[in-house]
């Protein structure tokens, strides 16, 4: 059974920063790839950034240049540095392991979710 455990979180005033990290059981191998996701009430989950199965990353473009996704294998966590938030990046934080790489940024690459951390950013 993947275990994923995000933490961080949760809330800053727009403009400031924070650093969510996501703990996985899940085991890499060459076709491993990890995700973060947000979604807010009423919305389908959007994908904010990847990690693919070669180390290539890649981002939603409302998040490209604000965000940094990044992982340390020895540790198995996967983490997400927002900074320059807004208020519009309020959602609940989701991380995603996967083994069916089908895309950048494409929700069906992941079957393995973590459950979730808030994140508020106030204005």
């Amino acid at each position: 059974q993947v275990q994923l455990v995000e933490s961080g979180g949760p809330s800053v005033e727009a403009g400031g920063s924070l650093r969510l990290s996501c703990t996985t059981s899940a085991k890499r191998t060459d076709t491993f790839c990890v995700g973060w996701f947000r979604q807010v009430p009423g919305k389908a989950r959007e994908a904010v950034a990847n990690i693919d199965f070669d180390g290539g990353t890649t981002y939603a473009d409302s998040v490209k240049g604000r965000f940094a996704v990044s992982q340390d294998n020895a540790n198995n966590t996967l983490y997400l540095q927002m900074n320059s938030l807004k208020p519009d990046d309020t959602a609940m934080y989701y991380c995603a392991a996967g083994y069916s790489w089908v895309g950048p940024l494409q929700i069906q690459s992941y079957n393995h979710w973590g459950q979730g951390t808030q994140v508020t950013v106030s204005s």
